[in-house]
């Protein structure tokens, strides 16, 4: 073979790793508007956010390989900045690409949650709090704060902890429901363990902060613990 020879089929080779030089029904970008978002995989999602591959791997290849190396699109999204740069060709422009994208999600969820939910023995307020608290990496302890009829007039992290817990003043949850004029609120924090059992120490806080917002006028309506894939609710269990 000469060596024009080689340099031709190395070119082809190179090629062949480019997603524009895919047929127009096989790339992602074109699949997603002529097929809509559900029809393509997490490897074609991501591939869309990433944008360009690197040497040896189409833009596809690549998110293949970043979702088998990291677990999947959540576990990729909760890398931090430093953790997400030690991927291959990844920097921090589509670290921001990534982190940008989620977070538009986020904030369309929460805005429909917050329009349509009544937020009281709700399906839909574990959702809200799982989407707020479950990937956070520390315990973080929030409340929601309503009015007379359970809807939302703010959603609040209080306090911020290590991965073994957060410190809770109960007089400093007193006083922001007394700020928002709340009539109930909902309590919440999340176990970066990823089990949601309450440990003892949750429910004897529970107990105090529900006496303390009764001598206030304020109900405590629940506390739920978020852990990965479940919340535990303690209305749900009798214990409000």
């Amino acid at each position: 073979m000469s060596e024009q020879q080689r340099c031709n089929s190395k070119t082809v080779k190179s090629n062949s790793k480019t997603v524009k030089n895919w047929p127009l029904q096989e790339r992602p970008r074109e699949r997603l508007i002529h097929y809509g978002p559900t029809a393509l995989s997490d490897a074609e999602l991501l591939a869309i956010l990433l944008r360009t591959g690197v040497q040896g791997l189409s833009v596809v290849d690549l998110s293949r390989k970043l979702l088998t190396e990291t677990g999947g699109i959540r576990e990729l999204l909760m890398l931090s900045p430093s953790q997400f740069t030690e991927l291959h060709g990844m920097g921090l422009a589509k670290y921001a690409q990534l982190q940008a994208a989620s977070e538009i999600g986020k904030r369309i969820l929460q805005q429909s949650i917050k329009k349509d939910v009544t937020f009281a023995g709700s399906e839909q307020t574990k959702d809200y709090l799982r989407l707020q608290l479950r990937d956070k990496p520390y315990e973080v302890f929030a409340a929601l704060f309503l009015d007379t009829r359970h809807q939302l007039i703010a959603y609040e992290e209080l306090f911020r902890g290590t991965i073994n817990g957060a410190s809770v003043s109960i007089r400093e949850v007193v006083k922001e429901a007394m700020q928002y004029n709340a009539s109930s609120l909902i309590v919440a924090h999340n176990h970066p363990s990823g089990v949601a059992e309450p440990s003892i120490a949750d429910k004897r806080l529970t107990q105090s902060l529900q006496q303390a917002l009764s001598l206030v006028d304020v109900k405590l309506l629940d506390h739920i613990v978020v852990g990965d894939s479940e919340c535990w609710s303690f209305a749900e269990q009798g214990l409000l």
